[in-house]
């Protein structure tokens, strides 16, 4: 077996033993991204340089008999909306493609602080908005499963290269699936994080009352050393919830048994593919066979969630894109023009995407007067309501246990021309996001060879549970350890 290849906690017990450099691993990881690149376009920018300057630091700890952090010497790739002091990015689009932020975010300060390595910024759909990464202003990434079907998005291109072993661990965001959607198309695991556990600070902000940043790996022991790295309190970001987190490690271990896991029908109806549905039915067998309790639970507002959901993100993102006006930073059109109106208008001409436009456009209607209450007012209500449907079915499981999206990958291009069936891809996810949750897709299956995602979705604050119950399927499975050709 290749280093690049092997999780996160095998390589750091090796380098931890001295039985291989961190050199030598991000060597390896690079390697195999320059062989998959071509095929998979998974990285906007690869930072080799930055990266064996971060492993021969490490190797450099591990011979002087320093104490390592858990994760040293790890490579991870970093989705192109997350800071990066002194490395470009530009969030899949054209209006920040030479953009290169003077400050890293919180996350990455983090992974700095805990000798990870980095290897480079992954491609995603313009500003997270998007569910296939068909919408990057820069190239479409492609599913190592099929290089013809969409990884996912936003976060297609984290999820992508943790897939094709581009990569050790992935950073992606979530503001309505977009960590967990790619994972389920990848067949890799991804969590989006309670709202609060994890800084925003440092992410480019699409819709700042749903963002989450969170992990990507290829098994749940490496996802919860992950999350454990980046889940701090942080006073730069407003909305960090000043709450420790466990030892997600040790609670992971505890496994299935004894939990009891809700099962909803809302989320088991029209518009499933058969695979979809045995492979929740096949989970449900697993998770009894491991001692958990199955309990029939029931979200009565799902169904106007992805409504609610299209109304808030867009007009919050009508606000946050404001700032992108050809003046402070970013692109500014070389045209001629005759005030700062029309510079700001050909300037976002330019560099805005149709889905962005679109979401822009939509966003600034749903706040305009006389719609302010009809839409944006009413939809903040929906988002109570779903909120109080997971409060009360809580009262009764411990998590809920959902398919991530309705079938597999589709094919690049086969729903690019209908906006609403693209966005029915959210239909399982966004749910998590308006109500704060946190949420994680484990692979549960495949459908003619493409990857099938299981969700699992848990109280406030309750990661570990999360972890609890992806640990103990996934130990009874084998579907984590089967890999893409490439």
């Amino acid at each position: 077996m290749e280093l690049y290849q092997k999780t996160a906690h095998e390589l750091q017990q090796l380098i931890a033993a001295k039985e291989v450099k961190a050199v030598e691993v991000a060597e390896s990881v690079l390697e195999r991204a320059r062989q998959a690149e071509p095929k998979i376009h998974a990285f906007v920018t690869l930072a080799e340089e930055e990266a064996y300057q971060a492993a021969r630091r490490v190797d450099e700890a591990v011979s002087k008999g320093v104490k390592l952090p858990p994760l040293a010497g790890i490579p991870v790739a970093i989705k192109d909306n997350i800071s990066t002091a002194g490395l470009r990015t530009t969030c899949a689009s054209k209006i920040l493609e030479n953009y290169i932020p003077p400050y890293d975010a919180t996350v990455i300060a983090e992974i700095r602080n805990q000798m990870m390595v980095l290897v480079g910024k992954t491609n995603m759909d313009e500003f997270a908005m998007g569910s296939s990464t068909e919408n990057s202003g820069l190239f479409t990434t492609r599913n190592p499963w099929d290089i013809e079907a969409v990884p996912g998005g936003s976060s297609g291109g984290s999820a992508a290269a943790v897939c094709a072993d581009e990569t050790i661990l992935a950073l992606g965001s979530d503001t309505g699936g977009s960590i967990r959607q790619p994972a389920g198309y990848c067949g890799i695991v991804g969590l989006k994080p309670t709202y609060g556990r994890v800084s925003r600070y440092g992410l480019v902000a699409y819709a700042s009352s749903l963002d989450q940043i969170g992990p990507l790996t290829k098994d749940v022991t490496d996802c919860a050393l992950l999350l454990q790295a980046i889940a701090k309190y942080d006073p730069k970001d407003s909305t960090s919830v000043n709450q420790p987190a466990p030892d997600y490690l040790q609670e992971m271990k505890k496994g299935a048994k004894g939990l009891r896991i809700g099962l909803a029908k809302e989320y088991l109806g029209e518009g499933i593919s058969l695979p979809v549905k045995d492979a929740v039915q096949n989970g449900v067998k697993v998770f009894k066979d491991l001692g958990a309790e199955i309990v029939e639970v029931s979200l009565p507002h799902t169904e106007y969630a992805l409504a609610a959901y299209y109304i808030i993100a867009p007009a919050e993102a009508s606000s946050n894109l404001a700032r992108y006006d050809g003046v402070r930073y970013g692109h500014r059109t070389s045209q001629k023009v005759s005030d700062a109106v029309e510079l700001f208008m050909k300037t976002r001409q330019e560099g805005f995407g149709a889905e962005v436009k679109r979401r822009i456009m939509t966003g600034t209607y749903v706040l305009s007067s006389g719609y302010y209450d009809a839409y944006y007012l009413k939809a903040q209500k929906v988002r109570t309501l779903i909120r109080n449907d997971f409060d009360n079915a809580f009262k009764s499981c411990d998590l809920i246990l959902t398919p991530t999206t309705p079938s597999v990958a589709f094919k690049i291009g086969s729903k690019t021309k209908d906006p609403l069936e693209m966005y029915l891809e959210d239909i399982f996810t966004v749910t998590c996001n308006l109500a704060g949750l946190p949420g994680i897709s484990i692979s549960g299956g495949f459908d003619n060879g493409m990857p099938i995602g299981l969700q699992m979705l848990g109280p406030l604050f309750k990661e570990e549970i999360l972890l609890r119950a992806a640990y103990g399927f996934e130990q009874a499975t084998d579907f984590h350890k089967k890999r893409p050709e490439i």
